[in-house]
């Protein structure tokens, strides 16, 4: 590793070709059919920049000759740093309470929707009181962004200014010139240095360009957000150094055909990653879902089998969602296993568990399980709704409108406790629930549920379906 390290350093300095991995950044001095990721073909030809100086740059050196010396821990202020308010109550959660000043939160999502959008509307927000912000957009034009700002801002863009620029040196003048107190890139793949050769977009660029941001942010405290591209998996474009070098990584998802967003973090210096965000796109711009749980439930029917409510923690609030399933006759030689929102693999040990423990044979049929409204809920405690769902579509049994599922399952077929249940339990109540089918581990351990939601403690999947009344 070091020899191979010791040839890339002297092409560098010599200004030779060197080849780059798309997926990692790593460099070599060949191409190479698979790099050390794991990744094929992924390595592209780039040109090395001859300056030692441009070189230290690329790397993130500090240009000054000025050593940096160890300071006492009890010296250094305090963490908690003052947050700037965005504006969206919705952004601001996921956030961690705000925008942490020094911040890079790089920000990604399908094309059309909604980064743009909720950047604008942000911006807008933020230099009504706090001061100038700069929009820095490589792909549209002034014109453009000034539409978009008159459509979802209605007119309120004091302090907010505009730069169509992709040379980064001149967007570092521009900013250093006006001071800002929020700085938007849009977007980075689109940004180039020019002390490299290669073109913008490829990893050295987009490495560079991060670096010089995060200087920027770090010496002048000014919050960052930066827009990168997905690829066709839907995963952030570029090399994964850039997830290393922010502070904060979000996610924007939904389906243009559907006005509900979803805004997620992946990666938060200053917060939990189990927040999310809701927002329903409008004509005027990206409006804040408050209830998102009465969102996800308000096609429920009564009598309808194969329907289940379910319940997940997400972040710092309860969020109630459905669960629909379906079984048909499968018309060819195997049956057919399809999860919308639910796992795969988890699917397939749920559906074993039901046919070992609960006597539900399934092996000439079809089952197709979905999450209404497009969420991915993280964790296990929607196994018992899963479940249930499958087996009153098998049996064409529906479940009671007002009972909530809460459950993890195990191989043996016992439910295991989840967390927050006495939480989930006061929101069940207040969104109208009466009866929450739940593990008896977490009916012994609630002490602040809500006394009109009647607990009905299972300790088996087959006592559960009992309870439903979906097994006699």
């Amino acid at each position: 590793m070091g020899a191979e390290r010791g040839k890339e350093e002297t092409l560098a300095k010599k200004g030779k070709t060197v080849y780059v991995c798309q997926e990692c950044g790593y460099e070599s001095p060949k191409w190479m059919g698979q790099c050390v990721c794991g990744a094929w073909n992924s390595f592209v030809e780039e040109k090395v920049p001859e300056a030692a100086e441009s070189d230290a740059r690329r790397r993130g050196s500090a240009p000054s000759g000025r050593a940096a010396k160890p300071v006492p821990l009890g010296e250094v202020r305090s963490g908690e740093r003052s947050r700037i308010q965005s504006g969206i109550g919705e952004l601001d959660r996921v956030l961690g309470g705000g925008l942490v000043l020094g911040s890079l939160v790089l920000i990604s999502g399908e094309p059309g929707i909604g980064k743009s959008t909720l950047l604008i509307q942000s911006a807008a927000r933020i230099a009504a009181g706090a001061g100038k912000v700069l929009y820095v957009t490589g792909e549209e034009s002034e014109e453009q962004i000034k539409i978009r700002a008159d459509r979802v801002c209605g007119g309120r863009t004091e302090g907010l200014y505009l730069l169509a620029e992709t040379n980064m040196e001149q967007i570092l003048a521009a900013a250093e010139e006006l001071q800002p107190g929020f700085l938007i890139i849009d977007s980075i793949q689109t940004m180039y240095s020019a002390e490299l050769e290669s073109a913008a977009g490829t990893v050295s660029q987009v490495r560079a360009c991060t670096n010089q941001l995060m200087r920027l942010g770090k010496g002048k405290n000014i919050p960052i957000f930066v827009v990168a591209h997905v690829n066709k998996s839907g995963d952030l474009a570029g090399p994964k150094i850039i997830e290393h070098l922010v502070d904060c990584v979000l996610h924007f998802t939904g389906e243009r055909d559907q006005e509900l967003r979803i805004l997620r973090s992946f990666k938060n210096r200053f917060g939990t990653t189990s927040e999310i965000g809701a927002f329903r796109m409008e004509e005027g711009g990206l409006v804040e879902v408050q209830n998102l749980s009465a969102t996800f439930l308000e096609g429920i029917e009564e009598g309808t089998e194969g329907s289940v409510t379910a319940a997940v923690y997400e972040g710092t609030r309860p969020l109630l969602l459905e669960i629909q399933a379906l079984t048909a006759s499968s018309g060819i030689g195997f049956a057919r296993r399809t999860a919308i929102g639910v796992d795969h693999q988890r699917l397939s040990m749920l559906l074993a568990v039901l046919e070992k423990k609960a006597g539900l044979w399934l092996q000439d049929q079809d089952v197709y399980v979905n999450v209404v409204g497009g969420l991915r809920p993280e964790g296990t405690s929607t196994d018992l709704a899963v479940a249930m769902a499958v087996y009153s579509a098998a049996k064409g049994v529906p479940l009671a409108r007002d009972t909530l599922v809460l459950g993890e399952i195990g191989l043996t077929g016992h439910l295991r406790a989840v967390g927050h249940c006495d939480k989930i339990a006061r929101e069940a109540a207040r969104l109208g629930f009466r009866k929450l089918i739940l593990p008896k581990k977490n009916a012994a351990m609630m002490q602040g549920g809500a006394a009109e939601l009647a607990l009905c403690p299972a300790e088996n999947i087959r006592e559960a379906l009992q309870i439903a009344g979906l097994k006699r």
